[in-house]
């Protein structure tokens, strides 16, 4: 690591950081509707972004700093497990092909803002969809918290902000001044900001791969002599575990936690509130089915990208944090330039997916919670102002997370995330294709699903902790290592399943169901597809 601050690297950093500020501020601007105190229009960008803005947005979304930092670092860390990450981003979108539109057209049929919103819809149940939002904005608050940590990554490799023994005000005070201008253009521009913002992040981050995957190997002798130094330092045994560090290529002992972590990844990624608010800002149903097919070349990007965690090995990167291991790569590899450049695609990649995530989060906030509990006669400009007040309170309350908490508690819980997201998946998906799942079954299926993960999870330990040290248990009934947020949703399905059926033959109450099958591939221009809801019942209760 080089001595002080970086200057050079910094600079370019912050001309990036400057003028993306920009975009976000100039963003309330563009494309700007005749009424814009509504949700549709700021949480959702008026839902009207066409393939490429949907397609950078939703790559914005999905493609964050974690990624960019954490998929490497696992490959650095661990070997070829870490690239689980690539088959997941594979197997998502046949997946999402098959009920993106269906929730897309329903939803501006009905004029649904979130997730829960159609839940509520669909199966006529305040409950469940509470129980959804309510599993939303957990999921969603350490994912934010981590965009944190991997600008934050950035600035220690920089050397800004001093060292262990600084004041903290000084030490953090960089990350506080980012993340002030990022709740700044949110609360401005909603997510017209992330919207714009993402064709410069992507296009840095493009650039930043493209070079690191031919300029670093050839610095490093070529991919025979980085793949021999990953492989030599992975044989090393770690005093801590008395097994070898990792490996090239994941053992048979890891098959099952390497499939189910790989499934249960792709099944749970676009259940995040964020990867939804992102679709429907798309204008069209056809927007929607062209964006499962492009998507792919993002999973080409990740792939390069967690090469880069064999690099770090072979260019000798040493760091406590793992987290490091990339920024100080592209610190010690590049000219101090193109570092910048580097730096400026991770910070970037780190504003826009917080921006959207605190956005989801606020918007079911204020429609499944506010609106359905506390003022069922909201109008639309209160929905508007309560959603810009809470995304600005779920910043706060990651920039806080992350400035108290030890940096691998948020990751822990980031991983709980997932456990926990994947259990809105019957409701969800299941809703968009048949209403014969019982209400109470999915909401007791969820909450078997929840406990069971939660408990799970909390009882792994790892050498440096006690508790949440890892998302990986014996499958019971198999005996396998397998993925827990996996075995969770099995659970959740099964106890939907045998419930449902008891409870149809008792004719248990069902709640009302508001949509009809044509809701379900209704396109923009067919008649009765509203953009928002009428005036008329704007403030109503639902």
């Amino acid at each position: 690591m080089k001595d002080g601050v970086n200057g050079v690297a910094l600079g370019v950093f912050i001309f990036f950081f400057l003028a993306v500020t920009v975009m976000g501020f100039l963003a309330a601007r563009w494309r700007r509707a005749e009424n814009e105190q509504s949700l549709d229009e700021w949480g959702l960008g008026g839902r009207s972004f066409g393939t490429w803005i949907t397609w950078f947005l939703l790559g914005g979304d999905l493609y964050t700093a974690y990624t960019f930092v954490a998929v490497p670092a696992a490959i650095y860390a661990a070997g070829a497990s870490g690239f689980f990450a690539v088959p997941y981003t594979i197997l998502v979108y046949p997946l999402i092909f098959t009920f993106l539109p269906r929730l897309w057209s329903v939803s501006h049929r009905h004029g649904y803002v979130t997730t829960s919103d159609f839940v509520r819809g669909r199966f006529g149940s305040k409950g469940l969809s509470l129980a959804v939002a309510v599993t939303g904005i957990l999921a969603t608050m350490p994912y934010i918290a981590l965009q944190l940590v991997g600008i934050q990554a950035v600035l220690d490799v920089m050397g800004v902000g001093g060292g262990e023994n600084t004041n903290w005000f000084v030490k953090d005070l960089p990350l506080l001044i980012a993340f002030g201008v990022l709740a700044a253009y949110t609360y401005s521009s909603g997510l017209r900001a992330p919207a714009l913002i993402a064709f410069v992040k992507d296009t840095l981050i493009y650039i930043v791969i493209g070079v690191a995957i031919i300029y670093i190997p050839i610095k490093l002798g070529g991919f025979d002599d980085i793949f021999a130094k990953a492989g030599h330092a992975f044989s090393q045994v770690n005093p801590a575990t008395n097994k070898p560090r990792g490996a090239l290529a994941p053992g048979d002992a890891n098959q099952w936690t390497y499939a189910t972590l790989a499934l249960g990844s792709a099944l749970a990624l676009f259940m995040y509130p964020h990867s939804i608010t992102a679709t429907l800002s798309s204008r069209s149903r056809e927007v929607i089915r062209r964006n499962t097919t492009i998507l792919p070349l993002y999973s080409l990007m990740l792939g390069l990208l967690a090469l880069l965690g064999f690099m770090a090995i072979a260019a000798g990167v040493k760091v406590t944090n793992g987290q490091l291991a990339i920024p100080q790569l592209f610190e010690d590899m590049f000219p101090d330039w193109f570092a910048g450049v580097a730096f400026a695609a991770i910070g970037i990649g780190a504003l826009v997916p917080a921006a959207i995530m605190s956005i989801a989060a606020a918007n079911l906030f204020t429609r499944n919670i506010y609106k359905d509990f506390i003022k069922p006669d909201a109008t639309a400009a209160q929905e508007t102002k309560v959603s810009k007040l809470v995304s600005l309170l779920v910043k706060v309350g990651a920039l806080v997370f992350v400035l108290t908490m030890d940096k691998t508690v948020a990751i822990n819980f980031q991983l709980l995330g997932g456990i926990w997201i994947l259990q809105t998946f019957p409701a969800l998906v299941g809703g968009l294709f048949t209403r014969w799942f019982h209400r109470w079954a999915l909401l007791t299926g969820w909450a078997v699903g929840m406990i069971y993960g939660t408990a799970a999870a909390y009882g792994i330990a790892s050498p440096t902790q006690k508790h949440f040290g890892g998302n990986a248990k014996e499958i019971p009934g198999i005996g396998e290592i397998g993925y827990i947020g996996l075995t969770a949703f099995v659970l959740n399905v099964l106890v939907t399943v045998v419930l449902t059926v008891v409870l149809r033959a008792v004719k248990a109450p069902d709640g009302v169901d508001e949509t009809r099958p044509e809701d379900y591939t209704a396109d923009a221009g067919d008649p009765g597809v509203q953009v928002e809801l009428p005036p008329a019942t704007a403030g109503a209760s639902h």
